[in-house]
């Protein structure tokens, strides 16, 4: 599909490209990203799903504390997260499962940059097989970005976020035109992504640094990606990865307008395939005892990141006086009990708890991109999910 920028969905519900992160148009939107972004399907196999049985649990006395000092209980909790979907893996079975704002068990959301995770395992899958050198420049593979900022970067440290590149302002709107994100300006032409990427005029910086987080990053890793393998992103996804995970639903990715995938940001589906993924990494990258991301990927998922340049890097504030990584797309927390999760915008969060066996899939429509006091509320969540489940 190729939607015009501004055009409103057949519902009348009013979302459009320029407002669908916006309350209360992000609800509908978040749920239907393909009436307003073109997106390619990731098929998965219907006759080869991964069972999740149900054993329900009651969360009595579930309480958290909100940034106001409010206790909430699992209800308030989930309104004021705004909550769209939350399903809780314990021992690999489904023990908690919410719905709400319109979304269901079969609804797909997308994930925003909860896919730079995925887009992780991919790669890790890929440089295990011997199809991508992750110590190279990104220049082998593009050429068409030399000479650009990104010279000298390697797939690695595009992966980890440190790479020296700082997207101001005026590029960062060109960038979410460029991706099919935003609207584009009524003073500029269309673009694309290799476009984007191949005219990026911004400033040298040395790479191998901080931890500095750019979405840039992963759609030019996306990009090689295809390069290397000779593959569209959403058939390496579905055959890699969401066949042999057994998902329930297929997955969907967005894309520019000359078909380029949205790697950073544009996967959509439903939870609790969200949930299958946070298992699979929790049970070392298999599936029933298949192996599906090489165990070697997951662990140095969990020992590789460079915590230096965590501390050193521009998040370190938002977690103080906690010991974090960053590491193939997956925040790490190395205090105990330790955990791993996937992030996006809006409240986005797939959590993997492996000393208390826990995945917490969680979609959210957020009202602003990054809620400090939601975010904040989110991860003290955590161990009160631990508590009532043992």
């Amino acid at each position: 599909m190729s939607p015009s920028d501004l055009a409103a969905p057949e519902d009348a519900s009013g979302a459009t490209l320029a407002n669908r992160r916006e309350l209360p148009f992000s609800r509908w939107s978040f749920r239907n990203i393909d009436a307003l972004i073109p997106t390619e399907t990731i098929p998965n196999a219907p006759d080869d799903i991964w069972p999740l049985p149900a054993a329900p649990r009651e969360l009595t006395g579930f309480r958290v504390r909100a940034q106001g000092g409010e206790m909430l209980d699992l209800d308030g909790f989930l309104t004021a997260t705004d909550t769209d979907a939350l399903v809780v893996l314990k021992d690999s079975t489904i023990a908690f499962e919410a719905y709400a704002n319109g979304t269901t068990a079969t609804t797909p959301h997308i994930i925003m940059s909860a896919s730079k995770s995925i887009t992780g395992l991919i790669a890790g899958i890929l440089g295990e097989r011997g199809h991508l050198q992750l110590d190279a420049e990104v220049t082998t593979l593009i050429p068409e970005v030399a000479g650009t900022a990104y010279q000298g970067a390697t797939l690695r440290q595009m992966l980890d976020m440190r790479t020296g590149i700082l997207i101001d302002l005026d590029a960062q709107r060109a960038y979410a035109a460029a991706a099919g994100w935003d609207p584009v300006p009524p003073d500029r032409p269309p673009t694309d992504l290799k476009s984007f990427y191949s005219n990026l005029a911004i400033k040298p910086q040395p790479h191998g640094g901080p931890f500095r987080y750019v979405s840039a990053n992963t759609d030019l890793l996306g990009w090689a990606i295809e390069r290397a393998t000779g593959t569209r992103f959403a058939k390496l996804v579905s055959d890699l990865l969401w066949r042999p995970l057994g998902a329930e639903q297929p997955a969907s990715i967005t894309t520019d307008r000359q078909d380029q995938a949205r790697t950073t940001g544009g996967f959509s589906m439903v939870a609790r395939d969200f949930a299958r993924i946070g298992q699979m990494v929790l049970d070392d990258g298999l599936r029933d005892g298949r192996s599906i991301v090489p165990s070697s990927w997951i662990d140095d998922l969990w020992r590789g990141g460079d915590r230096d340049a965590w501390r050193q890097g521009e998040w370190q504030r938002l977690f103080p006086y906690r010991n974090f990584s960053y590491r193939g797309g997956w925040y790490v927390i190395h205090d105990e009990p330790k955990a791993m999760f996937a992030m996006g915008i809006h409240g986005q969060n797939l959590f993997v708890d492996p000393e208390s066996r826990l995945v917490i899939a969680k979609l959210s429509s957020q009202g602003a991109a990054v809620d400090n006091a939601a975010w904040a509320v989110t991860h003290r969540a955590l161990p009160e999910f631990r508590r009532c489940l043992g």
